[in-house]
């Protein structure tokens, strides 16, 4: 029994035996399950951040860079796992995000005060490179070298935004709601990865280097709890004192 490239074989057959599914067979299904569980829900986890940047017209707090590099880290991956022919439940997450992130972008632009000219120029770059990447259509030892950098992409992408929190001591009008899916759905992708075998860099895929190609295929998930993590608890700290003192004025 094969629906959505989920075998439901090895466990019906288990239960029908009055048997609970073995290790092999159940932690795969339910890589998969949590894998589309992943996809559904990052097609909507930028939009509580976008509709809290609609709906009070501003971006305070927000940096253009860690969302712009937000974009640069999606487009490269999303390349990659396309160009390696993953199964959608392994990387599906990342067609939605690319497309969220580019939405977020333009609205932080749209909301921003001033937009210097060096952002214009990074757009207009990012622009004529980015279908060049997603078609797969460069050098493969750059390919390999540009997925090597995502994870380094991703982490560089947080650390201006926590750096801002962590500077004005306040979260600005960054979303609870959508660091918090991050959140979560970085700690099931941990899992998901070591069971979809996600691919790694091409450097490391020697025999002898078995314990570091595994630690690489999950480095992207850690880092991402890591640092989503850590401006979820600044969210949480810093926008208690600031619900505390409204209330007082009130």
């Amino acid at each position: 029994m094969d629906y959505l490239g989920i075998d439901f074989s090895c466990a019906i057959g288990s239960l029908r035996h009055g048997k609970f599914p073995e290790k092999d067979c159940l932690l795969p299904l339910i890589s998969k399950l949590l894998g589309y569980c992943i996809v559904a829900a990052s097609t909507t986890v930028k939009l509580p951040q976008i509709l809290k940047i609609l709906k009070h017209r501003s971006v305070r707090g927000l940096s253009v860079v860690a969302f712009e590099l937000e974009v640069v880290g999606y487009t490269i991956a999303l390349a990659y796992c396309l160009h390696k022919g993953l199964p959608f439940s392994a990387y599906g997450e990342l067609a939605f995000l690319f497309i969220q992130a580019i939405i977020l972008v333009a609205i932080i632009y749209y909301f921003s005060q001033d937009v210097g000219t060096m952002t214009w120029i990074r757009t207009l770059l990012f622009c004529a490179v980015a279908p060049t990447v997603l078609a797969g259509q460069i050098d493969p030892v750059l390919f390999e070298a540009l997925y090597a950098s995502q994870h380094a992409i991703f982490f560089l992408a947080k650390v201006p935004q926590i750096w801002e929190n962590f500077k004005s001591k306040s979260t600005g009008e960054l979303s609870f709601l959508t660091f918090f899916i991050n959140f979560g759905g970085a700690m099931v992708r941990v899992f998901t990865s070591i069971q979809e075998k996600a691919p790694t860099s091409g450097i490391l895929m020697s025999k002898q280097f078995d314990i570091l190609d595994s630690f690489e295929v999950t480095l992207g998930s850690v880092l991402s709890v890591l640092t989503n993590g850590t401006i979820l608890s600044q969210i949480i700290i810093y926008q208690r004192p600031c619900a505390q003192k409204e209330k007082k004025e009130d």
